[in-house]
Formats: C-alpha cells, structure tokens, sequence
C-alpha cells in the first residue's frame, strides 16, 4: 500500500473527562493509572486542551463525524439523527478508496445507522442505546427501589457481568477480526476503523481487580467540591435536582468515584491489549492512531455528576494523534497547549491521509499541529447546550479563547473565568470583572451575542424534529434493543441473546437502514 496513504485507527470512548489519565499532575489532574493512554500521549502529539462541541454523547458523535457545530449537522439531543446530505469524515474517507468501518457505539439516531461507513459488525445498530453496552443487571438489595438516575452511583462496583461479554471486550474482538478478514480480501486497500468502547460511561462498574485497586484506600475525594461562585447559579441548582446528586452521601460518592477510576483503568487495559495485538500483527506499521472521548464526567466536582454542564469536567476530553512516524520514533512528540475541538478532528485526519475534506467545515486542519507542534491559529473554540434541559433560559454557548472561557446563556447569569489562575472555575469574574479582565469580558459577550441566537436555534431544532420523524424506526421491537450483531448471512440480532439461537431484530436490513451502504460483506 502506498505510504500517502495512511491507516487510520480512531479509538474511542464514552464519558472521560481529561482529569482521568495518569500523565496529567495535580492539582487539575486525578491519581488514576493509566500506562496504555500515558503511552500513547508521550509518542504521539496530546492536545492538552481539546473541547467536545456539546457534553451529551449524541450530539458530541454528531460534531466528531461532519465536522460541524451543533446547529450546523442538527446536534440537539440524544434522539437527534444525522440527517442525509450531510457530509462525514467516515463517508469522505469511503468515497477517497478506504474501506471504512465502525465497531461499538456512536449513538446515532433512528434508521440512519451507517453515516458513510462500510461495515457495521457489532455495536448500538438500531439507534435505541443511550448507554451502548449491555447494562449489568439490577441488584434490588442494593439498588432498594431507586429510579435510574439514583442507581447509577448506588449500584457501582465490581460488575456482575463475565468480562469476556463486555462491551469493550467484543469491540476488540470484532474490531481485530474486521482487519484481518480485509487483510485477507483487500490488502492493498486503506482502512478507517473507528473502535468506540463503552466505558467509562455508567454503569460504573469493573472488573473486580480494576475496582479494590481504587476502593477503598486509593479513592480520593474531588479536586473541586461543592464550593465557589456558581453553586446558586440557576444551571447548577437544576443539574443537581436533575441528576438527584445532592442525595449521594459521601461513602456512595467514594465507591462511584472508585468504580469510575476502575472503569478507567479497564479502559485502558483494553487499549494496551488492543493496540499490542495489533503491532504484533502488523496493523499498525502505515497507522495514525488517534484516542478521544465524546464528553467528560464530572465525577462529584462541583457537587455533581455526569455531564451537560459548562465545566471543564463536563466539556474537556482527552485528544491525542500519533503518526506512524511518531511510533517509530522518527518523529517528535509533541504537545499542543491551544484549545482546539473534537469537529478538528474530520478535517485533519483527511489531511493526514492525503484526502480532500469539504472546504465549508466548522473544524480547523491541526496537521501541521501534529506534525510540528506549533501551535495552531485555530481560534476560539465553542461548546454549546441547546435544550432546555435545565430550564428555562438555561441553554448556553461556552467559548474557550486563551486563559479566557465565557459563557453566555439564553436567560441566566453569564459566566467568565481566567482557568491560568483559577483552573477549577471557582471565580465567576463577570459578576464583577475589574480593569484586567473587563475587556476579555466584554469581547467574550460580544462574540457569544455575534455568533448564537438562542432563539434562532430553538426554531431550527424544532424544524429537525421533522428529520426525526421521517427516520424513526417502525419495526417492532428494534428501537428497544441495546447492542446487536450483523451476522454473515445478513442478518441484525440482538447481542444479549444466545448467539445460537438469537432474536432477530432484522432479516434484511437492506431494507430497513435509510443508508445501507453499497458494499458487499
């Protein structure tokens, strides 16, 4: 294969926020072990400041695959679908001559399950998985009869599921045999394999070895508690009524954030398994290597948990690129200090491979980045909440500019930190910005105003509902079902099911997927 053509292996997970990885130091940083990632990060270029475009994972996915902010490729919420037309990273990458495929989660909505790869092995194919793995199952003595919400810190722990069956487990597999199954029919054929694992996303829940590493003397306490400026701002006091945090006592607060740190650590175990098979075999001598997550997790900072927020814990992931050259050690590592975001991904990846991107993309080409590790002129980067999810008036646009982070909102008090000097966002300096920061501040405001009309987003969102509509599933029993198989003779079966005796969920999905790619196998 051509050398100006490069592999490319896109790692991803779910919900780890960039505190979680055993390179980064106190006081921003969690003492959490993590070899593989740590590994990866010191050969190859680490983004240390890289941004999802919206702390949900649906939407996050959405931005990563077109390139796009959320009002852009129609990013609202978990249920939003990627509608047709609109370009993906994976579909340019299929229509340049690669062979593309995606293993495990990536939450797209009703029946448009393929967004421009070729093969979709294993993972959430049918659009109904909010979380993309088998969830362990309930354990009434510990969970006594709480809602949903409340039992995912109530029942984490060590997983009562056999760890060959977990989701991170089946990705490795499929995603090893997806490349020695083209290894064999194509070998002259390019590849983009995007191996998307669950965790760390709840359940918060480990192998055992992973979890009494953490619980109960390695735990510790959140960098941040329930403390600052923005405890009564209207966003926080609806998130923790929300996520119901605020009835998590301490000892449950420890064992979910032990479980969390487990979940990581598995994670990266899976990683090192996963890229040493692969430079065993070969796979990895003509591959960028690249690990993101879609959101972060904010783990009881703040006095919370999960996402959706403007926090650095919620908004922040961990984004490295290794080139080929970097693994060989014919090239630097380096580490990139701009804030950059996850919809810079599409375009720099085509960069590397040689490939031309749409011109009109939000992201910005990181190559030379990558390759030099000069800084880029990339400019502001934007996170954005466009729900009402915490009330009204709650939706926001953050922006990351220098030192700076803004964020404006709908109908509620704006929000102005200087994170060189108060990196745990315990200072709200809009409330009354002094003569070193007021003109940060009013240039953030004026941006915010210049570039998000809340109420213009409302509309749109609205509008797409139609999107939804017309893609939503209508065959019974599909939408319900978690992680599902595509079997060689064709058929989608649901993966929590005996392999031998499966319930089928589609015998044809040739017509049943709005975008059933034309490819054989």
């Amino acid at each position: 294969m051509s050398r100006d053509r490069p592999n490319v292996l896109l790692l991803m997970s779910d919900e780890h926020s960039y505190r979680f990885l055993g390179s980064r130091d106190p006081p921003t940083g969690e003492p959490v072990e993590t070899p593989a990632l740590d590994t990866l990060s010191r050969s190859g270029t680490a983004f240390d400041r890289a941004y999802c475009q919206m702390p949900l994972c649906a939407p996050s996915r959405q931005c990563l695959l077109t390139g796009r902010e959320p009002r852009s490729c129609g990013a609202w919420d978990n249920w939003s679908v990627l509608g047709p037309g609109q370009p993906t990273l994976s579909g340019t990458l299929s229509d340049a001559g690669y062979e593309t495929a995606l293993v495990g989660k990536m939450h797209l909505g009703g029946s448009r399950q393929f967004c421009g790869f070729d093969h979709r092995p294993y993972g959430d194919l049918t659009g109904g998985s909010a979380g993309g793995h088998q969830p362990d199952p309930p354990d009434p003595e510990r969970v006594n009869g709480l809602a949903e919400m409340r039992s995912r810190t109530a029942m984490a722990g060590v997983t009562d599921v056999p760890e060959s069956l977990l989701q991170e487990y089946v990705v490795l597999r499929e995603s090893v045999s997806f490349l020695r199954e083209h290894d064999h029919r194509r070998p002259d054929t390019p590849w983009f394999l995007c191996a998307s694992f669950s965790r760390p996303h709840f359940p918060l829940t480990a192998p055992r070895r992973h979890f009494e590493r953490y619980w109960p003397d390695g735990v510790t306490r959140p960098v941040v508690g329930f403390e600052g400026d923005t405890t009564d701002h209207p966003l926080t006091e609806s998130a923790i009524e929300g996520f119901r945090t605020d009835e998590i006592d301490d000892e449950e607060m420890l064992r979910a954030r032990a479980a969390y740190f487990a979940s990581v650590s598995f994670l990266d175990e899976i990683v090192g398994e996963f890229v040493a098979t692969l430079e065993r075999d070969g796979f990895l001598e003509n591959a960028i290597v690249v690990y993101a997550s879609d959101h972060g997790e904010l783990a009881g900072e703040h006095g919370l948990w999960w996402k959706h927020t403007w926090h650095e814990g919620s908004t922040r992931v961990p984004l490295v690129v290794q080139t080929p050259s970097q693994r060989r050690g014919e090239a630097p590592a380096q580490d990139v200090e701009t804030p950059v975001g996850l919809i810079d991904l599409y375009p720099t990846l085509c960069a590397l491979a040689n490939v031309d991107a749409p011109d009109d993309l939000d992201g910005t080409d990181l190559s030379e980045a990558v390759a030099s590790g000069h800084e880029p002129d990339r400019g502001p980067v934007f996170c954005d909440n466009l729900v009402e999810r915490w009330g009204p008036g709650t939706e926001f646009r953050m922006v990351r500019d220098g030192s700076y982070k803004y964020v404006g909102f709908r109908d509620a008090p704006e929000l102005l930190f200087d994170l060189s000097a108060d990196p745990l966002e315990t200072t709200n300096l809009a409330a009354s910005a002094d003569d070193e920061h007021a003109a940060a501040l009013e240039r953030l405001r004026s941006l915010v105003r210049d570039t998000m009309d809340f109420e213009a987003a409302e509309r749109e969102r609205r509008a797409d509902q139609r999107v939804r509509e017309a893609y939503e599933w209508d065959v019974p029993g599909v939408a319900e079902s978690t992680n599902a198989y595509r079997f060689p003779d064709g058929r989608v079966v649901d993966a929590g099911t005996p392999l031998y005796d499966p319930r089928v969920l589609l015998d044809d999905p040739a017509e049943e997927y709005d975008d059933w790619p034309d490819v054989d196998g």
